[in-house]
């Protein structure tokens, strides 16, 4: 049997995995992501060099939904996390 080298997961299995790991049982959540930004000069050569930036993803967390937010990025912990009993 072949070696897993990767998984990969949908937006909303991320952010129900991350509604378990904070033990939340209420309320509808969905993904906040921190990014850094840095600036340099880049390019493939010396002569070829232009200013540039990159992108960090530098956090990611939950935050409460809006009841504006698209049901898409909201996952309901009460249904994906429920009490046990």
């Amino acid at each position: 049997m072949p070696e897993i080298k990767q998984y990969d997961f949908k937006y909303k299995e991320v952010a129900e995995a991350l509604v378990k790991q904070a033990g939340l049982h209420e309320g509808r959540w969905q993904i906040v992501m921190s990014f850094g930004l840095g600036a340099a000069n880049m390019g493939p050569t010396p002569d070829e060099t232009v200013p540039g930036a990159a992108v960090a993803v530098t956090g990611i967390g939950l935050i409460r939904a809006a009841e504006t937010s698209p049901n898409a990025l909201v996952v309901n912990a009460a249904e994906v996390n429920p009490v046990s009993t």
